[in-house]
Parts: C-alpha cells; structure tokens; sequence
C-alpha cells in the first residue's frame, strides 16, 4: 500500500501532527508512507522514523520538480492508494486529485470537498469554525483513515549530525552547564503581533542570570537574527547568548532546543519543538488564542491578557497600540520562569 500524507507548511503545526504521523506508522507498518511537505521543513521529522520517504511540494517554487503538476504525474506513475490530508488547500486537494490517488481523505474547506472521497467537517457555531486543538485535529484525520486512538504527546528526534552540530554550537558559545539553560525563543514569522517587545526578553534574560543562576540562550530563526543580537546587546550579559551566528539549520535547533530546561517563547514553532522535547514551556499570547495549541501531555503556562481584542488574530495590530504584548510585563513572566525553575528542581534527576 502506497500512503502520501500532505503535511503542513508551519514548523509548530507539523510538531503538532507528530501523533498522527505515529497513529499511521502504527496502523501500516509495512505500507510506504511518503510525506509531502515544504523543503524547508525536511529536517523536522529527521530520525523520527515514521515515513518511508519525503518529497518536497512548493507550488511556487523556480524548480518545475517542486511544483503541482509534477508532484501529481510521479503520483500517477507510481499509483498510490491514499491521500491523507493535514492540509486545507485547495490546491493540493488537486495534486492528489490530479494524481489519480483513488481515496483521499480531508477536511472540506475553501471549495476543495469535491474533490475528497471522504470528508470531515469541522465542528461550527452561528456560522464559524469552533476552534480545537490543532493536535486532536490531526488525530481526527488518522481515525478517519482507519487509525486507532492515540496519545496526543508530541514527538520529534535528532540524527547524530544534529547532536554533533550543537555541541559545537554550545561549546562555541561557552554553555556547558547543559543542566542549567533557560531557552528564549523570539520568533514570529507570522507576523510582528506575535513579537514581545526586546527590551523585555533582555530585562528577562538579566533577572534569570542574576536572580536564577541560569545562562540564557536566545534562539531564533534566519529571519530573526537581527532581533536575537539586538537581544544580546541591550542584555549586556556575557552569560545571555544567542544562536544568530550559529548555524540556524532545523536540525541543529531542535539538537540545541533538547538541552534546555525550559523556553519562554512567543506564540510561534519552536514552542512545540521544545514541548515534543519534554520541556516546559512559558508561552506569550496575542493575536491567536492558546486552544489551537492546548495538549493535556504538555507542562505549559499561558500568559495572555484579559483585553477586549486579544485573539484577534492579526499579523499586525489593527489597533497600533500592540498592548497585548506590551502589557505583559517582565516581572509577570519572570516571576512565572522563577515558580517553573522551582518545581523542576524538586522532580528528582534520573541516575
């Protein structure tokens, strides 16, 4: 049996589809599952072991190999069974549509449900979507495929040049008390709405060296660099550093992010990376409302506001006064770090 599974093109919502994808390995041990996904998540779900193969699908990508129509004739050649969708593109409805995939199962939203053989809606009220946590969403699409229950927990791996990669980063960086890195994850790439502001994570990150004895480790993306520096310059603290000039691969940052011991991170990826980890995570709300990423198997703290405007939603505050992060302040979330960094310290430490 041949499975292509349409994965999706965020870095937090294909960690949050981690449980399905191990649903699936579960339910077809010896079918080949290939996952289609954005080149620039191929090294999310590296030693994972839950797919065959990836091919990588960029609908505007320069490379023609990349685009729909010939994702849809390699299907058509090599005549596959099942398409699973984590997707809601219309578009790559058709890819598999295109591909003469006989059963495709998928969420019906933006006119592609003629295009599905099997279909699943999304529970509403007067009109809109109710949301859900992206994770039992995931898991509703495995059972529809004939997939059994399974646990929310997210799960990712490294590969041996990943763990190789960080150690030289930390050892660049001059952080060897692996046991005591608090990790602070700056990034936002779906918009400045979801950024706190960098004044405040450098206050942070002073009060955690200070009053914590805890190095700090701002990581971010390549998009980020400038933000984590800025970080480190208004820190003025030699035991806050950053990834900026490390290498920013996927691999490495999910090697790196395994050695904390806990991240207080915006709303954005590298949160569910850390949680898939095991770590505990502090996350600052705004614009999206935290259900979509709730998960019973995580240690999380939410901090959001109780503002009139607060999951709007927007990539950019339609307001101008970005009060839903402004007003968080850093003695609320330092003194959430301090309760956290408590009751790790109490868990006894595996021999």
């Amino acid at each position: 049996m041949q499975i292509a599974i349409f994965l999706p093109n965020w870095l937090g919502d294909l960690t949050m589809a981690t449980p399905a994808l191990r649903a699936m390995r579960r339910r077809w041990k010896d079918a080949r599952l290939v996952g289609i996904l954005r080149p620039y998540l191929a090294d999310v779900l590296g030693g994972a072991g839950w797919l065959d193969e990836q091919w990588f699908y960029d609908p505007r990508s320069a490379d023609s190999s990349l685009r729909a129509w010939a994702v849809a004739r390699r299907f058509r050649r090599e005549k596959f069974d099942l398409a699973i969708h984590l997707t809601n593109s219309l578009r790559t409805a058709a890819v598999a549509w295109w591909g003469r995939i006989g059963r495709r199962i998928g969420f019906v939203r933006y006119g592609r449900g003629p295009l599905l053989t099997e279909k699943l809606y999304l529970p509403r009220r007067q009109g809109r979507i109710v949301p859900e946590p992206m994770v039992d969403v995931y898991l509703a699409l495995a059972r529809a495929a004939g997939c059994g229950d399974e646990s929310p927990r997210l799960e990712l791996a490294t590969l041996p040049r990943d763990e190789q990669s960080a150690d030289a980063a930390l050892a660049a960086l001059d952080l060897r008390r692996k046991d005591r890195i608090v990790l602070l994850n700056c990034g936002g790439a779906y918009g400045a709405a979801k950024l706190w502001p960098v004044e405040y994570f450098a206050a942070l990150a002073r009060r955690i060296v200070a009053e914590c004895d805890h190095d700090v480790l701002v990581t971010c993306g390549p998009k980020e660099r400038e933000i984590a520096r800025r970080i480190i310059e208004l820190a003025r603290e030699p035991r806050v550093v950053s990834m900026a000039d490390q290498p920013l691969d996927l691999g490495t940052a999910k090697a790196c992010i395994r050695r904390g011991k806990l991240m207080v991170s915006t709303d954005s990826g590298p949160r569910h990376v850390a949680a898939a980890f095991g770590l505990p995570v502090i996350t600052l709300y705004g614009p999206m409302l935290p259900v979509w990423g709730e998960n019973p198997t995580q240690r999380a703290v939410n901090l959001l506001l109780d503002l009139e405007c607060i999951g709007c939603h927007a990539r950019t505050c339609p307001l101008k006064h970005h009060r839903c992060m402004r007003d968080l302040t850093v003695q609320r979330v330092f003194g959430e770090v301090v309760k956290m960094l408590e009751s790790l310290d109490q868990i006894p430490q595996a021999a």
